[in-house]
Order: C-alpha cells, then sequence, then structure tokens
C-alpha cells in the first residue's frame, strides 16, 4: 500500500519536474522501484546506469556526449552520490532541453544519501528537482505481521528471512558492508571498528538524549570526531535525532537531541537481541517499542508538519510532538502495555505545548479514551488514521 502511493507520487513528479530524485537507504527496493516500475510507466525509452558498476561508470567518461544523445529518453542514474559532479551538468542539460520543449521527465536519480548530503543537487537544481524518500517495510504493508517487523526490522531480506538465524546473519551482513565500504566512500576513511562500535552503543542507548562526552569517552575520540560520525550515519538513514520540542515556554528545556537507530532490525543486531523471546524480556524493549513507533509515524509524515519531543527539567515529557499548520500540536506517548494510562509527565507536557490533541500509542487493541482528553490507540490505527489527521494525500 504505502509502496503503491510512493509510485504515484513519483510518477506524478515525473510529469511535473524534469529531474526526480529518491532516496533512501541500501536494500529497501529503490532500484526495483525505479527499473521494473517506473521505467516501464514513463511513456517514454529508459536508460539505466548504476554509477557502482565500473561498465556502467565508463559510459560517462565523457558525460555531456553520453547523455546529450539520451535526448527523449528518462536516464536513470543509480547510487548518485558517488557522482555529485554530474549534477551542473544535469541543470544545463535539463535547461537546454526546456528551450528545446522537453520540459519533463528526464533524470531519475537514485541516492543512499540523504537529499541534505547531496548540497551539489541543491545548488545546481534548484527549481528543476523534487525529492522522495522510500523507507524500509512499514507496519502498514505487515500488519498481521508487526512483531516480525518490529524485531527483524524492515528491510525486506531481514523481513522475509526464512527464519530468525538467517534474518540476523543478513543484518550482521549489512552493518559489515556499511562500515567498511559505504560509509568511506563519502570521504575521509572512518576506521570501521569505530564506527561500528558508535552504532553498537546508539544501538544499547536506543532513545537516549545526545551526550557526545560520554560517547567520546567510550570511543577514545574527540566530541567532535563523534559528532561527524554521528553525522554520517543520520546522513545515511541509519540514525535519525530527534530534536527537542523548541516552542516559547518559561521552563527549563532539555536541548539535545534523542537519537535512535532508525530501523528496529539493525538496533537488536548492534545490540545481540536474537529473537522477539529475548527481546521481550531484554532491558531494551520498552526503549525499542518506543523507536520502532516514533520511526514508523514519523517516517509518514508530510513535510508541512514537524517532529520533535518534549521534556523539562521538571520531569514533564512527551515522546513525540507533532507539529502541523494551523497550530496543530498532536502529543503522543508511547506505552507497550494493552491497558495504557497517562503520565502525569506526559500531561504536564501536553498542557506545556498546548496539545490539540493527545494519544498513547499502544501495540493493538481498540481506540478507547482514557480520560485527560487522552486517546489510547494502537500503532496500525493511528497510521491508518494519518491521512486525514495530518492531510497526507491519499
Amino acid at each position: 500500500m504505502i509502496q503503491r502511493h510512493l509510485t504515484a507520487q513519483l510518477e506524478r513528479s515525473l510529469e511535473l519536474f524534469p529531474v526526480v530524485g529518491l532516496v533512501g537507504p541500501r536494500q529497501v527496493g529503490k532500484t526495483t522501484l525505479a527499473r521494473d516500475d517506473l521505467a516501464q510507466r514513463a511513456g517514454k525509452p529508459a536508460v539505466y546506469l548504476d554509477l557502482e558498476r565500473a561498465t556502467d561508470r565508463s559510459k560517462l567518461a565523457d558525460p555531456e556526449s553520453y547523455l546529450t544523445r539520451q535526448a527523449g529518453k528518462l536516464v536513470i542514474l543509480d547510487e548518485i552520490q558517488r557522482l555529485p559532479e554530474i549534477f551542473p551538468l544535469l541543470r544545463s542539460l535539463v535547461d537546454e532541453r526546456r528551450r528545446a520543449g522537453e520540459r519533463a521527465g528526464q533524470f531519475l536519480v537514485l541516492g543512499s544519501a540523504s537529499r541534505d548530503l547531496l548540497q551539489q543537487s541543491s545548488e545546481s537544481l534548484a527549481g528543476r528537482i523534487v525529492y522522495h524518500e522510500m523507507t524500509p517495510i512499514t507496519v502498514l504493508e505487515s500488519v498481521r505481521k508487526w512483531e516480525t517487523l518490529w524485531m527483524r526490522g524492515g528491510y525486506p531480506e531481514s523481513f522475509l528471512a526464512r527464519d530468525d538465524d538467517e534474518s540476523a546473519r543478513w543484518r550482521g551482513a549489512f552493518i559489515g558492508t556499511y562500515v567498511e565500504r559505504d560509509i568511506p566512500q563519502l570521504g575521509p576513511r572512518v576506521p570501521a571498528e569505530q564506527m561500528r562500535r558508535l552504532w553498537s552503543m546508539l544501538a544499547h542507548g536506543q532513545g537516549d538524549q545526545l551526550n557526545l562526552a560520554k560517547l567520546a569517552a567510550g570511543l577514545g575520540l574527540t566530541g567532535k570526531t563523534v559528532r561527524h560520525y554521528l553525522d554520517i550515519l543520520t546522513e545515511l538513514f541509519m540514525v535519525r535525532q530527534l530534536a527537542p520540542w523548541s516552542g516559547n515556554s518559561k521552563k527549563r528545556l532539555v536541548r539535545s537531541p534523542k537519537v535512535y537507530v532508525r530501523d528496529s532490525g539493525l538496533a537488536h543486531r548492534l545490540a545481540n537481541i536474537p529473537d522477539l523471546e529475548t527481546l521481550l524480556g531484554h532491558p531494551l524493549c520498552g526503549h525499542s517499542w518506543e523507536g520502532f513507533v516514533i520511526e514508523q509515524i514519523v517516517s509518514a509524515l508530510p513535510e508541512t508538519w514537524e517532529a520533535s519531543y518534549y521534556r523539562t527539567s521538571a520531569q514533564a515529557e512527551i515522546d513525540l510532538v507533532l507539529t502541523g499548520p494551523r497550530r496543530r500540536v498532536l502529543a503522543i506517548e508511547v506505552k507497550r502495555s494493552s491497558t495504557p494510562t497517562p503520565s502525569k509527565g506526559f500531561l504536564l507536557g501536553c498542557q506545556d505545548v498546548r496539545a490539540t490533541e493527545r494519544f498513547i500509542v499502544k501495540p493493538t487493541g481498540e481506540a478507547h479514551s482514557v480520560g485527560h482528553d487522552v486517546e489510547a490507540v494502537s500503532l496500525v490505527e493511528f497510521l491508518e488514521s494519518m491521512a486525514p489527521r495530518v492531510g497526507v494525500p491519499g
């Protein structure tokens, strides 16, 4: 369901923009979606180049000559972060073809790094490109197997593995490939073992407030270096830094972001949690569930909404604050209980941020009021109701 919605968005963007960017972590299906779906529906011939293959990169030894010959086709450039210097040329070709009457659907660029990291594209292609993010499998795509999704994460090879052992092996190999190959490609070499240790520390502290000094001491690095490593993991979609609420308040607010390993399956692999039974009895269980819920919700938010968390020195706390147009503020507390009640800190926080809607998100069960204008609702039901609630296009 989610992929169909993304496919429709991409098709529409290819009808409106000369360049469309599809970003997201490796192994989520960007290439398959582009080659097997979008290319077939483009209404014109398509050319696919994988910029990690030497043969495809050699075709771009003279990129202007090669791409000029592809006029009238949809050119798909995969792993575009490997060749950022091509963006100024794309701008020139787009403008030239615009003058010739060819406006939309010229280039589809796929990247495994965030659009913020691809600064060349935003500078060179301003007004000519639109971005979409593809995430791992979501809970709405696996409603009947949400516990498996929580345990194994949303990468298709991990989620669809024959058993937990096979899934764990795939995730271990995925982590190894990232720290040994993918991260070093982004710039100055980062020692693989240090990056793996940092990633593991973040998994064991899932949802903790960022404490650079503590992480630096544990790794024997400077805070500046840890900050750099953390930003790399963030730009590669491996980590989410959830910002603190920044509205007006006279209260003493916590100012550090909370850090989550975005995919719950990777977090469990990094924390050496092999299966659901172990997870349910593990000290990280509640933090893991919180991170899973927050990632599912934030990944589905439109760009007109902002996500944050709220915490004061007086222990008022909201796990997730969604701030949207027309001063709408959704306050969300995440709990694993099937019969949850709102905490005192949550209710105090709702008053501070002037929440217009209040929710407790739980694993399963029917929605019901728990008093204090708070509704307890399952994760699936909350996500299904998000479209009308926050204005996601249907």
